[in-house]
């Protein structure tokens, strides 16, 4: 017989890939227990798909850490990813560091993109995730490619993984914070002040998760898996700083090992913290990571949760097509 929390998380998780649902939907569920996301679906079905869910979480120590390496592809055997202890990064880092984002988006030349064409991504992210305790296994790697047609459409594009291309469907949605194409994007008020209430009224609160949190996951979704106009990620970095209880830490490494400067902040509901990787000389982004800050049924404190790497990012002309 299932447990209660079985029972619970039985409800909240997609259903079976059978059932011909998009694979981000299974990524994203990751995101707390492998968190991601590919905003493919509406709205209506935003709590499955683009928002991390919640899970029962015993009360436990609040010891805050800092991932200083992520080799998730070494544990074959499924054993979690340990992190060492770090001390807390700070608000005012956060503030320097993402002024000088945006100073270096702006000198970007992406765009303008077409509503006929499609966003290339090719990224990887940890696989295998075993409930209570989450551990992490191998690395695999995936390409998307994202149709940019603002019209109410069901077509979510094609994605490629071990080799098979497997097209996505939704329901018919519109271009916006769950399908966010380059003219959504192109659209959005480049105020800081403006963008951040924007995206705050835009984005769905979760049961049991910390509402601020989820604007942060918000805005990691659309700096992390899209390309954009320069003055709106200029905005949005700006406008991430914010968001309350966003740091900057000094070290961290995305799913392939790359190391860089972070962003983070910590969910004290959840005792996960998420990070947003650059560069340390290009401040180019990397990818994004989440781990463990206290100790659970879940999980101990410096457990890997979820990493990604952000690989190759490009404007093509058609589904399948390679930059």
């Amino acid at each position: 017989m299932n447990t209660p929390d079985q029972q619970e998380l039985a409800r909240l998780l997609p259903a079976p890939a059978e059932q011909d649902l998009p694979p981000g939907r299974h990524r994203h569920h990751k995101e707390l227990l492998l968190r991601t996301i590919d905003n493919d679906r509406s709205r209506a079905r935003r709590r499955l798909v683009r928002l991390p869910i919640v899970l029962p979480l015993a009360a436990a120590a609040t010891a805050t850490v800092v991932l200083v390496t992520v080799l998730p592809a070494t544990h074959k055997d499924g054993s979690s990813v340990r992190i060492e202890a770090a001390a807390p990064g700070t608000a005012h880092g956060a503030a320097v560091l993402l002024d000088r984002l945006a100073g270096v988006a702006l000198t970007a030349t992406t765009g303008p993109v077409r509503d006929n064409q499609y966003i290339y991504v090719r990224s990887k992210a940890t696989t295998t995730v075993h409930i209570k305790p989450v551990q992490v296994g191998g690395l695999k790697e995936r390409e998307d490619w994202r149709p940019q047609d603002p019209r109410p459409t069901g077509d979510a594009g094609v994605y490629r993984e071990d080799g098979r291309f497997v097209p996505i469907h939704s329901e018919p949605t519109p271009a916006g914070i769950d399908r966010p194409t380059y003219g959504w994007l192109a659209s959005l008020p480049t105020d800081p002040d403006a963008l951040y209430q924007r995206i705050r009224r835009e984005t769905s609160p979760i049961n049991g998760q910390d509402f601020d949190q989820t604007v942060f996951d918000s805005f990691g979704n659309l700096l992390g898996m899209t390309v954009m106009p320069p003055k709106t990620q200029a905005a949005l970095y700006k406008a991430a700083a914010k968001i309350p209880g966003v740091v900057e830490m000094p070290d961290g490494a995305d799913a392939d090992g790359r190391h860089g400067v972070a962003i983070a902040r910590e969910d004290h509901q959840l005792g996960e913290r998420t990070e947003w990787i650059f560069d340390k000389a290009t401040l180019t982004f990397l990818g994004r990571r989440a781990y463990r800050t206290t100790t659970s049924e879940w999980g101990k404190a410096g457990t890997l949760v979820w990493a990604n790497a952000i690989l190759e990012r490009a404007v093509v002309d058609r589904p399948r097509q390679l930059p």
